[in-house]
């Protein structure tokens, strides 16, 4: 039997223990968003009972919600006023939907895995997989609003310029397309910035593409068409730029939809290929952002390739792997274009 080694323990125990109480916060961040807890706390400091008052609801379970929230660092308390407020800090990543980060998006998708459990246990015994529409709604929703978030800050002005000449082509009037779009986020951003170019919104997924085409109507986005058809099926071709925004690593056939993109590019055109961000080994990705990318590759991207018999590329694929799936298909010319904290972002061309 080994000698525990108590200061090691003690080192892990503390470690454990702050992660169940993430763990037991989840459901709580829910809350914050989904009943605007947050979102008025960031307008003043309050009590409970104002908390309460304001946001509709019951006063002892605010102060719980609160003592919770205060505890983990994600609001402030003043003991002196008995008051809990929101830094600009907390504020922008917990009451901005529509700013450069919002995690209570992300624990939508943290929801969808604990509906998916019975599902996960039997993929793990079987190596079987489980389809993207077959997920919980909450799943598609909170996807679109983590990964949002990283477009809004990131997209229009760093990654798209960080292509060679493809803002000029997007400014002057292209044809461009998103494959594996959702609920099209990524898409509506493009064209609302490129009013002169035509925007395609690829999805296999039609309960996503229903939503992408409702989104763009409540926004007034003309210059973009939605479809239900997967990344190797859809037929429009000469694009001067294709995109694939975090999803080529789900795919069934990554080297086939690589293909397909390269036969729908213009000779002079872009592929554009953002990806989790990873290193190629192991040992890279064994880090806070790594950890939550093997979370959601075991228990949503490698299940979705595997239910279609798919490599399974998982989330932390790494640039290596990337780079060959693109040169199998066809494509000469690879670079790393930019990068984030969460993603890499890739140039590939014809």
């Amino acid at each position: 039997m080994n000698t525990i080694n108590e200061e090691r323990l003690n080192q892990f125990l503390g470690q454990a223990v702050g992660d169940l109480g993430a763990a037991m916060s989840a459901a709580l961040m829910l809350v914050g968003d989904q009943l605007g807890l947050y979102r008025a706390l960031a307008q003043e400091p309050m009590g409970a009972a104002e908390l309460a008052r304001r946001t509709g609801t019951h006063e002892r379970y605010v102060r719980e919600w609160l003592g919770n929230q205060a505890a983990g660092g994600y609001v402030d308390y003043d003991r002196a006023s008995d008051t809990y407020s929101l830094s600009a800090e907390q504020a922008l990543c917990l009451a901005d939907p529509g700013g450069p980060v919002d995690l209570p998006g992300a624990y939508s998708i943290v929801e969808a895995t604990f509906h998916a459990l019975e599902k996960t246990k039997a993929n793990f015994r079987t190596g079987q997989g489980m389809e993207w529409g077959e997920h919980h709604p909450c799943l598609f929703h909170g996807t679109e609003r983590f990964f949002r978030a990283g477009y809004n800050a990131h997209l229009v002005t760093e990654w798209l310029p960080a292509l060679d000449g493809v803002v000029d082509k997007l400014r002057d009037g292209a044809r461009a397309a998103d494959v594996g779009c959702g609920h099209g986020a990524s898409t509506s951003l493009m064209a609302r910035a490129f009013p002169n170019s035509t925007f395609f919104g690829f999805d296999y997924h039609g309960a996503s593409i229903d939503v992408a085409r409702e989104r763009a109507k409540q926004a007034g986005v003309e210059n973009v068409r939605f479809e239900a058809a997967d990344a190797t099926g859809y037929a429009e071709k000469d694009f001067d730029l294709i995109c694939f925004f975090d999803c080529l690593h789900d795919m069934a056939d990554p080297v086939g939809a690589a293909r397909h993109a390269l036969q729908a590019l213009k000779p002079d055109g872009t592929c554009m290929l953002v990806e989790p961000f990873a290193g190629d080994s192991v040992a890279e990705n064994l880090n806070p952002v790594g950890r939550v990318y093997y979370g959601a590759s075991s228990q949503i991207c490698v299940p979705v390739s595997l239910a279609r018999n798919g490599p399974a590329l998982g989330a932390q694929a790494g640039e290596a792997r990337l780079r060959k799936v693109m040169t199998d298909a066809g494509f000469t010319r690879f670079r790393r274009a930019t990068q984030t904290p969460f993603n890499l972002v890739f140039e590939a061309k014809p």
